[in-house]
């Protein structure tokens, strides 16, 4: 065992020729051990617990662990109360059945496999004591006011040692000054006391850490007398005593000085360092300038210093002399593991310093090197270890024990010879984060013997990265000074030696940099009135941000008249307590920006106004700091004119690409005059300056000298980079021109890269003039390629660019749908199914199918033929689709297509099928002939819109009296073949309503109706409104009960030539009811009206009626005449049929019915 002393220390270095960092070696190779965790040399522990030393290592095979105690071997079996957690060296002392004191000694852990083994530092192990304070009898103290006085503390010696305070009786700290305050002994120190000193309880406290328990001494009772006061006096010092003493402090730790004097007046106290001056960041004065703390003491605060007590009567001075120790300590790096293939070479370092100088001494597996097992590739040079020609078996752990008087340093390091392939540490497909502009690095931590060399590689791994503005470290990390978004992208990083190699791959994503847009700005707000602050940002959309605001760098209040939004905060009912700085703070994941306002609250009472203007525009610009991408501006802001400068904005003219334009180019707080600028190469600049204030901006300055920058290969290549084919054999790469500016430097022109996607094959280059597409012809057709263009000029390319995706031209589908099938869901709706086409047939983007469908004829008879084609398309990649609005009891037929951006593919084999029976539409017309006393005949036309065969009719009517309530209903079925029908045994002078509609297998379709009035003689037979409604009470338009001649209809007979029939009119009080029939396949319809001696070409007036086949038109004027007509109109608003025109008599005035039996007259 080697031997131990309070030196038992050493710093190792490793120093490695070709390594500056140290080889983590994986834990599943073999290698000796290496002490990962130990109890700290001074090993303070706290009785009531048990006591845990601890020791941890780790190697290849796991070490096992023994202890010394004392400098002698400690068997831990031997003890009851002791023992070792598994798989560990650390130390379980069990104090409940033994006393903590037996355990305080020396403790030493070794660690050790059959590759070495490695050594612990001595863990000192004592406990913590909080003794308590000695009895003692304090006697009340009684002194004359304005003497000097001190209160002796005394705590108890502990470990360690206690902390002191002064409280009294109430537990209140006892106030102190730079009259009464604490001396580093705990003492309490009176430059002179006062009659206030007076009392009974000033009481000494001291808290021992460890324990945290509080002693307290006896209470001091203290007396001061007025009668006879001392006199004033000049100072003198308490402490120390006499003029000089001297101070030895070790480096690194705290210098603590104090000087306390007494006098009347009150003396101040103030320091100097005679010899020098005094380190500023490192030196504290505590207890009102008493105590002079200096931190981390180094060398160079060695020398005299001077404490000065003065008072109005004179001042007095004490020297202090201080000397720095220094315990051993490290120079240069921390120890370092050596790990050398065989054959190899290497040196171990052990260099440290102290004052005194300290001694070194080598150790190998814990034995004294002298004692060792030689080794002829082994040479120790004082604190240096050569290895020359290492084999296998030179694997071992050394120890260097470095040491003074004030203390040692132990350090071991293991040389391990190994032959391995290189391994990749870091892990695979590892995700970098980094804002745009600022530093990357990117780790390939590896191992392998001999040392992996390191090289990297992007995206196409055409050449190594190795040069601007690659940076690559020693440890294998690669970093990227400024990170731009061309820098993303995939990154290979190969570690290879002599036995092998291996790669990695990493993945670099650099974002957008978090950036306020609109700050806050200064507002001051009337007492009671709303503050608002705006804050809006903008940053990376794939990081998630987070706002927060502060008030003067805290939380914002609880308050709910606080209200934060996404970009802005308001206050409510603003008092002044709510004046102050408030901050935005916008946080991502990898940055944040802040911007800040002052908020002021004034009264709400009027105030002189101010006037304010424009300010006066910067003078004086001057350009500095000259480089080739970036400059310096200053100006003199102009005259604010009463209001304050909110920002500059600064502007420049490139005179080589765009002379006489002026551009935005970056704005700065008003508080600020110099701007460092960021500039392209290759452009003739000229800056001018304008400020900003609350009233709007200045004018211009004037401009600045020319600042021309040097020309340079591009930094970007253009953006949106496409390919689409505008003929089935070519494909046209298209992009996004670089600007001039862009452009950094002349002869821009563009490098065309393209290649087959699915083909591995090289890339097609054309070089092409500064234009913005390219045309590769005799392609196949639609295909996708890969595609890149690079701009590049007369000084070189820009970087590597991205691969965009586009596709040749297409050409019109080659094959229809098959397995095209239909299924009938009701009378007007079917559904047709088809299977998609199979890709290599489409021959473009798939856009979607199309169905062809039209009715071939109605299955009645009476029905005509239709061959309008309808086209529903279905969009995507659709299997089915509905086919809306059929006729029932139709023909219908259909095909499918598909279609791509070309066009249509061919048609699928042209298919049939039928629509099933729905509901009939109304009869055609419903006439009353024939009227007498008490009958009269219905005569009506069957349905135009059979939609099935007819089964019968049904007929409804019902009286209606005077006062137009209906009467009780009558019903009669009627067979499909009667057009006519007489009803007797009719009420004389009475008014009927008749309702009439046909029916199919599906039911009944919608009513025709009609009214009449029985009559007593033939004179005149009253006809009136004529309406399609859904059944009894439908909606009949129909007015008062007045007579008006019959309906007019058109005088020829047969069926006219348009699809128009049955056109007619009744007048009532509402307007004029015109009625037709209609049979043709046009669905925009319109009634058409206007006066009939109208002059000129006046307009027809005109009204929609799709689907109608009647409408009241309204607002005629009594007493004329109108001209009325129908029209058809086709999909371009063109017309294609028109009725009859109808001549339309409006009466000037209408009677109503009068009461009783009297007959209705014409007007």
């Amino acid at each position: 065992m080697m031997e131990r002393r309070r030196m038992d220390a050493s710093l190792l270095v490793l120093l490695l020729g070709h390594l500056a960092a140290a080889l983590e070696v994986p834990l599943d190779l073999p290698q000796p051990p290496t002490i990962t965790h130990q109890s700290p040399k001074d090993y303070i522990i706290d009785p009531r617990e048990n006591i845990i030393i601890h020791c941890e290592a780790k190697g290849k095979p796991h070490p096992s662990f023994s202890w010394t105690r004392n400098g002698t071997h400690f068997d831990i079996e031997e003890d009851p109360n002791v023992s070792m957690k598994p798989h560990s060296g650390t130390l379980v002392v069990d104090i409940s059945r033994a006393k903590a004191e037996q355990y305080e000694c020396v403790y030493q852990c070794t660690a050790r496999n059959k590759h070495g083994t490695a050594v612990s530092h001595n863990i000192v192990v004592r406990q913590s004591r909080s003794p308590l304070w000695s009895k003692e009898r304090i006697s009340p103290m009684v002194v004359q006011e304005g003497v000097s006085l001190v209160l002796p503390c005394r705590p108890p010696a502990g470990l360690p040692p206690p902390i002191i305070f002064w409280m009294d009786n109430n537990f209140q700290r006892l106030p102190q000054s730079n009259r009464v305050s604490q001396s580093l002994n705990g003492d309490l120190y009176f430059s002179n006391v006062l009659r206030e000193d007076s009392r009974n309880d000033y009481i000494c406290y001291a808290r021992f850490p460890y324990t945290q328990t509080i002693q307290q001494k006896q209470p001091i009772s203290l007396k001061v007398l007025s009668h006879d006061p001392a006199d004033e006096r000049k100072p003198t010092f308490l402490v120390p005593s006499g003029p000089s003493s001297s101070k030895t402090v070790l480096r690194g730790q705290v210098l603590e000085m104090e000087c306390i004097a007494e006098g009347l007046p009150t003396p101040d106290i103030s320091w100097t360092k005679v010899s020098g001056e005094l380190p500023t960041k490192r030196t504290y004065f505590l207890h009102y300038q008493r105590t002079l703390r200096i931190e981390n003491v180094s060398e160079s605060d060695a020398g005299d210093y001077r404490c000065t007590a003065k008072n109005k009567l004179g001042s007095v001075h004490h020297n202090i002399h201080v000397m720095v120790k220094a315990a051993p300590y490290w120079i240069g790096a921390q120890p370092r593991n050596l790990v050398l293939a065989p054959g190899e070479n290497g040196v171990l370092t052990c260099r440290a310093s102290g004052t005194p100088k300290p001694s070194i001494t080598w150790a190998m597996n814990g034995i004294p090197i002298e004692n060792s097992p030689k080794d002829l590739s082994r040479k120790v040079e004082d604190d240096t270890i050569i290895f020359t020609d290492v084999q296998t078996g030179s694997s071992a752990v050394y120890q260097c024990n470095v040491s003074n008087a004030y203390g040692y340093l132990l350090s071991n390091a293991f040389i391990n010879v190994l032959s391995e392939t290189p391994r990749v540490l870091t892990p695979a497909n590892k995700v970098y984060q980094v804002i745009k502009n600022h530093r990357a690095l990117m780790d390939c931590a590896s191992f392998g013997s001999p040392i992996p060399k390191i090289t990297w590689f992007k995206d196409s791994r055409s050449s190594t990265l190795d040069g601007d503005p690659y940076i690559l470290h020693d440890n294998g990390t690669i970093e990227i000074h400024t990170a731009q978004a061309h820098n993303a992208g995939k990154y290979t990083c190969v570690a290879r030696n002599s036995l092998g190699k291996e790669e990695n791959h990493i993945l670099l994503e650099v974002k957008e940099p978090t950036r306020i847009l609109k700050q806050p700005e200064y507002k001051v707000v009337q007492r009671g009135r709303s503050a608002v602050f705006q804050c809006k940002v903008k940053h990376d959309p794939s990081l998630i941000p987070t706002m927060t605001w502060l008030k003067d760098d805290g939380e914002l209040p609880d308050d709910e008249r606080f209200y934060v939004d996404s970009d802005s905060l308001t206050i409510t009912e603003v008092s002044e307590i709510d004046a102050g700085v408030y901050t935005c703070i916008m946080n991502t994941t990898l940055d944040h920006d802040s911007a800040s306002a002052e908020l002021t609250v004034v009264e709400a009472t009027p105030t002189p106004a101010v006037v304010t203007e424009r300010p006066d525009p910067p003078t004086d610009l001057e350009l500095t700091d000259q480089k080739k991408r970036s400059i310096q501006l200053t100006w003199t802001p102009g005259d604010e004119h009463n209001s304050p400068i909110q920002k500059f904005l600064i502007q420049y003219e490139d005179s080589l690409h765009h002379r006489g334009h002026w551009h935005n180019l970056t704005e700065v707080p008003g508080t600020r005059t110099t701007a460092h600028l960021k500039l392209s190469p290759y452009a003739h600049y000229t800056f001018r300056v304008l400020g900003h204030n609350a009233v709007g901006f200045s004018r211009p300055s004037f401009p600045s000298r020319v600042y021309k920058t040097e020309p340079a290969a591009p930094d970007e290549n253009p953006t949106g980079v496409q390919g689409l084919g505008t003929k089935h054999d070519n494909l046209v790469i298209s992009w996004k021109p670089l600007t001039g500016l862009q452009s950094n430097g002349p002869g821009l022109h563009y490098r065309v890269m393209w290649r087959q996607k699915a083909v591995n094959s090289d890339w097609n280059t054309a070089s092409v003039a500064n234009t913005s597409k390219f045309v590769v012809s005799g392609t196949p057709t639609f295909v996708p390629y890969e595609l890149k263009v690079q701009a590049v000029n007369d000084h070189g390319a820009a970087p590597d660019p991205a691969i965009a995706h586009g596709f040749s031209g297409e050409d019109l589908p080659v094959a229809a749908p098959n397995n095209v099938q239909v299924m009938v869901l009701n009378s007007t709706l079917a559904e047709v199914h088809w299977d998609p086409v199979p890709s290599k047939f489409i021959r473009g983007h798939l856009k979607g199918y199309k169905v062809y469908y039209w009715k071939e004829h109605s299955l009645h008879k009476h029905n005509p033929h239709h061959v309008e084609q309808e086209i529903l398309t279905f969009s995507g990649n659709h299997t089915h689709g509905k086919l809306p609005g059929l006729h029932p009891y139709s023909l219908y037929s259909f095909n499918v297509r598909i279609y791509n951006g070309k066009g249509e593919g061919p048609a699928s084999p042209t298919q049939e099928f039928e629509t099933p029976e729905g509901v009939p539409g109304a009869p055609t017309s419903l006439l009353v002939t024939d009227t007498n006393l008490d009958s009269l005949t219905l005569e009506w036309s069957p349905p135009h819109v059979r939609n099935g065969r007819i089964t019968g009719y049904t007929l409804k009517y019902q009286p209606v009296n005077n006062s137009n309530e209906l009467g009780p209903v009558e019903e009669l079925a009627l067979s499909a073949n009667e057009t006519s029908v007489t009803l007797s045994n009719l009420r004389h002078s009475t008014r009927y309503k008749f309702y009439l509609n046909a029916k199919t297998v599906r039911g009944a379709g919608p009513t025709i109706s009609q009214e009449t009035v029985t009559i007593m003689d033939e004179a005149l037979i009253s006809q009136l409104d004529v309406d399609v409604g859904t059944g009894v009470g439908g909606n009949t338009q129909t007015s008062h009960p007045i007579a008006r001649p019959p309906p007019h209809h058109p005088h020829n007979n047969a069926m006219p030539a348009s699809p128009f029939g049955n056109v007619s009119y009744s007048v009532g009080d509402d307007g004029a009811l015109i009625s037709w029939d209609y049979w043709g396949p046009e669905k925009n319809v319109y009634v058409e009206y206007r006066l009939e001696n109208s002059e000129g070409e006046e307009e027809w007036q005109k009204e929609l009626v799709n689907g109608s086949q009647n409408v009241m038109l309204k607002g005629l004027k009594g007493g004329l005449s109108y001209r009325v007509r129908l029209v058809a109109k086709g999909h371009h608003d063109q017309p294609l049929h028109q009725s009859q025109e109808l001549l339309v008599k409006v009466p000037g005035e209408a009677v109503p019915w009068r009461s009783g039996p009297a007959l209705p007259c014409i007007v």
